[in-house]
């Protein structure tokens, strides 16, 4: 028996809105990042005013309860520093991440994930036989462990989960060392905790690489220098790994820690060898403003949404330019833009409660088009009220 065409509409669009449900759950735009190591990658520098400068696109999940932050522990917050615990210091992962949306489409956002403690060697993250190293360390270091639980590799996995819920995990940060200075054995030992993240994130390995950043170098005095040519030697039992040169980067008197401009730079060299793995050319944010190579209409985010969302897009030349949101009848919800435009690129916000149908829409999929000379372009949108 054939269903009436209305009732067979309903069937298509619930099915449809299932399928979606499904398809924007995680979205792919949301490229995640896991961070662990001691503490230059926990952060030891003073962090400064123009540090807390932060595109909203860029992101944090906090992996413990900061209360002098507002922060809980698996949501996520604007990335301002400190990203690693609540009282730590400017990283390398905040100029990592800057970089990265510097010469990123603008459509894709940066999400860091972070367990990181000060002075630790890299058997803390073992995850068979942490326990081992942890019963011996000195009790500064024992109330880091503590803070994550006690087990700061299993942290790691917890709050790596959730963040899979929204987003893509696409590389894995490590900076450490200082505290197996003259062991062979490190990058075996670094191997051995990648391929367990692999495994428990159900990851797969060619598509996520490993970047490490090398320690103090010797241009600077570092005291453990020498650790950079066993770094150096992780490529090859880790293929997928890649070496973030430290030469150059400058350190504290210490000469075991990066200070604030040391810590940038070295993020912004992670940045840059991680845009080379994408595919992406970095350039300063001055040059990227300067450089549109195509139009698009980006997905919109968040999708499925209410009451609003974000459409971004690009066009490539001067001219008229619309921005048009249908419904599946092929009617016209709204006209989100509709006027001359110089090339570059656009967001911009669509509130059902602005509509002036508002009270006719309903949950379902609606369409929206971006109209620019030639170029046309349509994207599907769901509405979930």
């Amino acid at each position: 028996m054939l269903l009436p065409q209305k009732s067979l509409t309903v069937v298509i669009l619930i099915f449809l809105l299932i399928i979606n449900s499904k398809l924007f759950s995680q979205d792919p735009n949301f490229h995640i990042y896991l961070c662990f190591g001691q503490s230059n990658m926990e952060g030891n520098a003073t962090i400064a005013r123009d540090d807390k400068s932060v595109d909203n696109r860029f992101q944090v999940m906090e992996a413990v309860d900061c209360s002098n932050l507002g922060r809980i522990k698996g949501n996520w917050y604007k990335a301002i520093p400190p990203l690693c615990r609540c009282y730590s210091g400017l990283t390398p992962a905040d100029y990592f991440g800057r970089k990265l949306l510097e010469n990123l489409p603008y459509e894709i956002r940066v999400g860091i994930v972070m367990v990181a403690v000060a002075g630790c060697k890299i058997e803390l993250f073992d995850k068979n036989n942490f326990q081992t190293y942890a019963a011996t360390a000195p009790s500064w270091m024992t109330g880091i462990i503590n803070e994550y639980g006690g087990n700061p590799y299993a942290r790691l996995v917890e709050i790596s989960k959730l963040a899979q819920k929204d987003g893509v995990i696409k590389g894995i940060l490590l900076h450490q060392g200082e505290s197996n200075t003259g062991d062979n054995a490190w990058p075996s030992k670094v191997k051995s905790i990648y391929d367990n993240l692999i495994a428990d994130l159900k990851l797969k390995p060619e598509s996520v690489p490993l970047l490490a950043g090398e320690l103090v170098n010797a241009d600077q005095g570092g005291a453990c220098a020498s650790m950079n040519t066993i770094i150096a030697k992780l490529p090859q039992t880790l293929p997928n790994s890649y070496v973030i040169s430290s030469k150059g980067c400058t350190d504290t008197t210490d000469n075991l820690h990066f200070n604030a401009a040391g810590y940038r730079e070295l993020g912004r060299r992670y940045g840059t060898k991680m845009l080379s793995i994408l595919g992406y050319a970095a350039t300063s944010s001055s040059d990227k403003d300067k450089i549109i190579s195509n139009y698009y209409l980006s997905d919109n985010y968040p999708n499925p949404f209410n009451p609003e969302t974000v459409i971004s897009y690009q066009i490539l030349e001067p001219g008229h330019v619309t921005l048009k949101v249908f419904d599946l009848l092929g009617k016209e919800v709204a006209a989100l833009v509709n006027e001359y435009q110089q090339p570059g690129s656009y967001k911009v916000e669509f509130n059902i409660s602005n509509v002036e149908r508002k009270r006719e829409l309903t949950s379902g999929i609606y369409f929206c088009t971006l109209q620019a000379g030639s170029f046309i372009q349509t994207k599907k949108m769901v509405l979930m009220k």
